[in-house]
């Protein structure tokens, strides 16, 4: 039996305990102040779909495919977006708290950050060359073997990088965030 194929629907103020999403392949789909909170998306597969102010935390995302996806003003706290589906992972985030997330291992490049809760999160050994982080704050996120080439972090803040320990080469920084570099040494500026 073949999975379900849904296109270019729009699901308005979804609670799954009420209304369950059926497991498939959701394309060109919207979902707008939807509850996912600690729903079951193992196996289902998203393209070019957007995520409108939802509350995501906790999902279940073995083997989930996200393929172009916009996340807007959602709540996604203690996401493992390492156990998704490798192929095609491809996602932008604007207005999200991503809290308490890992990024483990993953090969996200290009992805844009913007304005986005990013506490706690763990960027280990992850490949997020070319991506930007416009706006957010990296309070205790983990950078630990991670490719940050050519990002932008400009305007992000309260990170901590070890630039020994993370290929940063052309990443972008500001004078004032350069701080964030040099946390390991316990220096004293002023």
């Amino acid at each position: 039996m073949s999975p379900i194929l849904i296109q270019g629907q729009t699901y308005d103020r979804i609670k799954l305990a009420q209304s369950p999403l059926k497991k498939g392949e959701y394309e060109e789909c919207n979902f707008n102040n939807g509850d996912f909170s600690e729903h079951d998306f193992s196996g289902f597969r998203f393209i070019n779909c957007v995520f409108n102010n939802c509350n995501l935390s906790m999902v279940k995302l073995s083997k989930t495919g996200f393929q172009d996806i916009q996340f807007i003003d959602c709540k996604m706290l203690g996401l493992r977006f390492d156990q998704c589906a490798e192929f095609g992972l491809a996602m932008r985030f604007e207005n999200c708290q991503l809290r308490h997330s890992s990024f483990y291992k993953c090969i996200i490049k290009k992805t844009h950050f913007q304005n986005c809760q990013l506490q706690e999160v763990d960027f280990s050994n992850a490949d997020l060359s070319f991506s930007t982080f416009d706006f957010c704050d990296l309070q205790g996120a983990i950078f630990d073997s991670t490719n940050i080439e050519r990002s932008d972090f400009r305007t992000a803040h309260h990170y901590s990088i070890d630039s020994e320990n993370n290929r940063i080469k052309k990443a972008r920084f500001s004078l004032n965030g350069v701080i964030g570099l040099l946390d390991k040494y316990d220096l004293v500026i002023e």
